[in-house]
């Protein structure tokens, strides 16, 4: 940590001197909205929810698959490895069993039905990526899976009870390696903690995976940065792509996305198919819960962007996608507000700002 860029000797920082509070002049949320929210903010229906559980037992014939199974989980199976980003089992993206931001869906397939993994990626500490009892439930029945995490993350791994040496962590353009899989830390502008005293004490990351013949990335969170340009320059050209779209609002920084900087971000990493990840999971902000989608589906498509959006838990393989067929609006009928042009939304969640 100490010899890291980004380590001021206290606290990492992002590359950028951007806001992670609440912009001024710009109209900014209240307890009120999160504790009273409008009924737009949760489906108005179950979640069609496919699963993956027979094609998991056959490789996918590409070399590339991957399953969106909720938020920013995904299962990436590469070139014979497969690998488990952000894994969110439990019932709320919270420090509190019985409060705070509820699952809209189960998961598509118990973490018992999970195929065997090759390693597991943790992007950073928000409650909403590290998920303590998922974390922990893999350590005990996965007991060969490494974890790959940021710098400083591992820690709390050990505190927890997980052996250091199944943990390795990472800086920004660091690599390890997986079964012939290079995976790499590469930036995010973003932030760390879990509570009000651990304030970006451990870094944050997006992660890029190159095997053999493919190449993945995983964008975590992060906001809009000119970063996206140095991913492209010494990681791309990329296979598949995916990007947080949602949980966002414009008073809350720099350090989240929406759809339509995520668009903004996928023209600067300039190929691959485009998977949106960060939504239709928890409630972690004001906009209607199926705005994101709506918002990069149409931009997106007018714009000619290869984008993938499956239901949850569907395997999807990037060269064999046709097409999107707009699923979430048969579930929400609450029709979304169309974003202004001018307007850069980014996002803070909920739980983070409100444990802040």
């Amino acid at each position: 940590m100490r010899a890291s860029p980004r380590f001021d000797g206290r606290v990492f920082r992002n590359t950028f001197p951007v806001s992670t509070g609440l912009k001024p002049g710009v109209e900014r949320p209240t307890v009120r909205d999160f504790l009273c929210p409008d009924e737009a903010r949760v489906p108005s229906g179950p979640l069609p929810l496919a699963d993956p559980r027979d094609l998991w037992r056959k490789a996918p014939p590409s070399g590339l698959r991957v399953t969106w199974l909720g938020h920013s989980t995904l299962l990436i199976e590469i070139d014979g490895v497969r690998i488990l980003t952000d894994p969110v089992w439990s019932e709320r993206a919270s420090p509190l069993p019985f409060a705070g931001p509820k699952r809209f869906h189960a998961p598509p397939a118990a973490l018992a039905a999970l195929p065997p993994l090759d390693a597991v990626i943790v992007s950073h500490d928000h409650y909403d990526h590290l998920d303590r009892a998922t974390i922990l439930t893999l350590a005990r029945t996965r007991r060969t899976t490494p974890i790959i995490t940021s710098l400083g993350v591992g820690a709390r791994f050990e505190r927890w009870g997980i052996p250091s040496k199944r943990v390795t962590e990472l800086d920004w353009w660091e690599t390890t390696d997986v079964k012939g899989v290079t995976v790499t830390a590469a930036p995010s502008q973003h932030f760390s903690g879990r509570g009000i005293r651990d304030r970006n004490t451990t870094l944050w990351s997006s992660y890029h995976l190159r095997g053999p013949n493919h190449s993945f990335f995983f964008g975590a969170d992060t906001g809009l940065t000119a970063e996206y340009s140095d991913i492209t320059r010494r990681l791309g050209p990329f296979d598949m792509v995916a990007l947080e779209i949602g949980a966002y609002h414009p008073s809350w920084g720099d350090i989240h996305m929406g759809p339509v900087n995520a668009l903004k971000a996928y023209e600067l990493l300039q190929s691959g198919a485009f998977l949106p990840i960060h939504w239709g999971t928890f409630n972690l902000a004001l906009h209607p819960w199926s705005e994101p989608a709506d918002t990069v589906y149409r931009r997106g498509t007018t714009a000619g962007v290869p984008l993938i959006m499956p239901r949850l838990g569907a395997p999807t393989e990037p060269s064999h996608a046709n097409g999107v067929d707009p699923w979430w609006r048969a579930v929400s009928s609450a029709a979304p507000d169309p974003i202004p042009e001018s307007e850069a939304p980014e996002t803070l969640e909920a739980i983070e700002r409100m444990a802040d």
